[in-house]
Protein backbone atom coordinates (compact mmCIF):
# COMPACT_ATOMS: atom_id res chain seq x y z
CA UNK A 1 0.00 0.00 0.00
CA UNK A 2 1.21 3.57 -1.09
CA UNK A 3 2.43 5.60 2.41
CA UNK A 4 -0.14 8.61 3.05
CA UNK A 5 1.52 11.80 1.94
CA UNK A 6 1.75 14.33 4.97
CA UNK A 7 -1.26 17.17 4.73
CA UNK A 8 0.55 20.36 3.97
CA UNK A 9 -0.37 23.00 5.42
CA UNK A 10 0.45 26.82 4.89
CA UNK A 11 1.13 29.44 7.28
CA UNK A 12 -2.31 31.09 8.88
CA UNK A 13 -3.95 34.25 7.45
CA UNK A 14 -3.63 37.34 9.39
CA UNK A 15 -4.69 40.65 9.21
CA UNK A 16 -2.00 43.18 8.52
CA UNK A 17 -0.87 44.64 11.17
CA UNK A 18 -1.57 48.32 10.20
CA UNK A 19 -4.96 47.54 9.90
CA UNK A 20 -7.28 48.13 12.61
CA UNK A 21 -9.04 45.76 14.77
CA UNK A 22 -12.61 44.56 14.30
CA UNK A 23 -15.30 46.85 16.06
CA UNK A 24 -15.52 45.09 19.47
CA UNK A 25 -19.28 47.17 19.77
CA UNK A 26 -20.21 45.16 16.86
CA UNK A 27 -18.95 41.78 18.10
CA UNK A 28 -21.41 39.65 21.06
CA UNK A 29 -20.29 41.33 24.05
CA UNK A 30 -18.18 38.74 25.96
CA UNK A 31 -16.76 36.71 22.74
CA UNK A 32 -15.32 40.59 21.80
CA UNK A 33 -14.04 41.52 25.09
CA UNK A 34 -12.30 37.68 25.22
CA UNK A 35 -11.10 38.19 21.46
CA UNK A 36 -9.68 41.25 22.54
CA UNK A 37 -8.27 40.15 25.31
CA UNK A 38 -6.76 37.44 23.38
CA UNK A 39 -5.42 40.50 20.72
CA UNK A 40 -4.23 42.32 23.79
CA UNK A 41 -2.31 39.79 25.40
CA UNK A 42 -0.92 37.81 22.09
CA UNK A 43 -2.28 34.63 24.11
CA UNK A 44 -3.54 31.64 21.89
CA UNK A 45 -7.50 30.24 21.73
CA UNK A 46 -7.42 27.58 24.43
CA UNK A 47 -4.70 30.33 26.89
CA UNK A 48 -7.72 32.78 26.51
CA UNK A 49 -10.53 30.21 27.06
CA UNK A 50 -8.85 28.57 29.72
CA UNK A 51 -8.57 31.28 32.05
CA UNK A 52 -9.57 32.03 35.56
CA UNK A 53 -9.57 34.38 37.30
CA UNK A 54 -6.86 32.83 40.03
CA UNK A 55 -4.49 33.17 37.38
CA UNK A 56 -4.63 36.89 37.39
CA UNK A 57 -3.14 39.18 39.74
CA UNK A 58 -4.53 42.79 39.15
CA UNK A 59 -1.83 44.38 41.88
CA UNK A 60 1.09 42.92 39.91
CA UNK A 61 -0.85 43.49 36.41
CA UNK A 62 -0.09 39.82 35.27
CA UNK A 63 -1.61 36.58 34.38
CA UNK A 64 0.07 33.44 34.72
CA UNK A 65 -0.97 31.10 32.25
CA UNK A 66 -0.21 27.61 34.23
CA UNK A 67 1.85 25.45 32.35
CA UNK A 68 -0.59 22.55 31.17
CA UNK A 69 -2.57 24.79 29.11
CA UNK A 70 1.01 25.98 27.28
CA UNK A 71 1.91 24.60 24.14
CA UNK A 72 5.16 24.34 25.55
CA UNK A 73 4.35 23.55 28.77
CA UNK A 74 5.95 25.67 30.65
CA UNK A 75 3.98 28.49 32.89
CA UNK A 76 4.03 32.10 31.22
CA UNK A 77 3.73 35.56 32.74
CA UNK A 78 1.73 37.93 30.50
CA UNK A 79 2.24 41.37 31.22
CA UNK A 80 -1.56 42.98 31.38
CA UNK A 81 -1.60 46.15 29.77
CA UNK A 82 -4.04 48.75 30.90
CA UNK A 83 -6.36 48.08 27.85
CA UNK A 84 -6.42 44.50 29.15
CA UNK A 85 -7.06 45.48 33.05
CA UNK A 86 -10.15 47.40 31.41
CA UNK A 87 -11.26 44.40 29.50
CA UNK A 88 -10.92 41.90 32.62
CA UNK A 89 -12.98 44.98 34.69
CA UNK A 90 -15.64 44.77 31.91
CA UNK A 91 -15.58 41.15 32.46
CA UNK A 92 -15.57 40.96 35.86
CA UNK A 93 -19.74 42.35 35.83
CA UNK A 94 -20.29 39.80 33.94
CA UNK A 95 -18.54 37.16 36.36
CA UNK A 96 -20.66 34.03 37.38
CA UNK A 97 -18.72 33.02 40.68
CA UNK A 98 -16.43 34.43 43.13
CA UNK A 99 -14.34 31.49 42.86
CA UNK A 100 -11.39 31.93 41.94
CA UNK A 101 -11.60 28.88 39.65
CA UNK A 102 -14.41 30.77 37.54
CA UNK A 103 -13.74 31.24 33.94
CA UNK A 104 -12.60 35.00 32.79
CA UNK A 105 -14.55 34.70 29.86
CA UNK A 106 -17.52 31.90 30.86
CA UNK A 107 -20.09 30.22 28.14
CA UNK A 108 -23.41 30.73 28.52
CA UNK A 109 -23.47 27.08 29.97
CA UNK A 110 -22.87 27.78 33.39
CA UNK A 111 -19.36 26.77 34.82
CA UNK A 112 -18.14 25.99 30.75
CA UNK A 113 -15.52 28.41 29.29
CA UNK A 114 -16.25 30.26 26.51
CA UNK A 115 -15.77 28.01 22.89
CA UNK A 116 -12.74 28.47 21.02
CA UNK A 117 -15.61 28.94 17.81
CA UNK A 118 -16.58 32.24 19.55
CA UNK A 119 -13.13 34.16 17.98
CA UNK A 120 -14.05 32.74 14.48
CA UNK A 121 -18.08 33.83 15.28
CA UNK A 122 -17.07 37.62 16.41
CA UNK A 123 -14.79 38.42 13.40
CA UNK A 124 -17.36 37.00 11.03
CA UNK A 125 -20.31 39.16 12.40
CA UNK A 126 -18.12 41.91 11.66
CA UNK A 127 -17.13 40.87 8.32
CA UNK A 128 -13.99 39.68 8.43
CA UNK A 129 -13.29 36.54 6.55
CA UNK A 130 -9.85 36.38 5.49
CA UNK A 131 -8.23 35.43 8.49
CA UNK A 132 -8.47 33.88 11.69
CA UNK A 133 -8.06 34.53 15.24
CA UNK A 134 -4.37 32.93 15.24
CA UNK A 135 -3.38 35.46 12.63
CA UNK A 136 -3.27 37.73 15.24
CA UNK A 137 -0.28 36.19 16.78
CA UNK A 138 1.30 37.00 13.60
CA UNK A 139 -0.34 40.16 13.12
CA UNK A 140 1.53 41.13 16.67
CA UNK A 141 4.83 39.69 15.96
CA UNK A 142 4.88 41.72 12.36
CA UNK A 143 3.70 44.79 14.68
CA UNK A 144 6.38 44.25 17.05
CA UNK A 145 9.04 43.93 14.29
CA UNK A 146 7.91 47.04 12.14
CA UNK A 147 6.79 49.37 14.67
CA UNK A 148 8.39 49.07 17.41
CA UNK A 149 12.50 49.42 18.96
CA UNK A 150 11.68 46.01 21.07
CA UNK A 151 14.10 43.13 20.36
CA UNK A 152 13.08 40.34 18.22
CA UNK A 153 13.67 38.32 21.83
CA UNK A 154 11.18 40.53 23.35
CA UNK A 155 8.63 39.97 20.74
CA UNK A 156 8.84 36.39 20.77
CA UNK A 157 9.51 36.17 24.65
CA UNK A 158 6.07 37.43 24.25
CA UNK A 159 4.72 34.74 22.46
CA UNK A 160 6.01 32.24 25.07
CA UNK A 161 8.35 31.16 21.96
CA UNK A 162 11.56 29.47 22.86
CA UNK A 163 14.62 31.47 21.28
CA UNK A 164 18.48 30.47 20.68
CA UNK A 165 20.19 27.56 20.68
CA UNK A 166 20.32 25.59 24.28
CA UNK A 167 23.37 27.74 25.43
CA UNK A 168 21.54 30.65 24.26
CA UNK A 169 18.60 29.02 26.35
CA UNK A 170 20.27 28.12 29.59
CA UNK A 171 21.73 31.36 29.97
CA UNK A 172 18.48 33.44 29.49
CA UNK A 173 16.52 32.37 33.30
CA UNK A 174 14.48 35.82 33.24
CA UNK A 175 10.92 36.06 31.22
CA UNK A 176 11.80 40.22 30.14
CA UNK A 177 8.56 40.89 31.88
CA UNK A 178 8.85 44.18 32.43
CA UNK A 179 10.45 44.94 28.85
CA UNK A 180 7.25 42.91 28.09
CA UNK A 181 4.94 45.32 29.93
CA UNK A 182 6.32 48.27 28.14
CA UNK A 183 5.93 46.38 24.82
CA UNK A 184 2.55 45.39 25.05
CA UNK A 185 1.66 48.91 26.26
CA UNK A 186 3.58 50.42 22.89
Amino acid sequence: MPRRQKLQRGHRPAMPYVTSPPSSAACAALAARALEFRMLTAARTGEVTGATWAEIDLASKVWTVPAGRMKAGREHRVPLSIRAIEVLNEATKRRESAEPDAHLFPSSRRGQPLSSMAFEQSLVRVGETGFGPHGFRSSFRDGCGACTPFPREVAEAALAHVVGNSVEQADRRGDALEKRRAMMEA
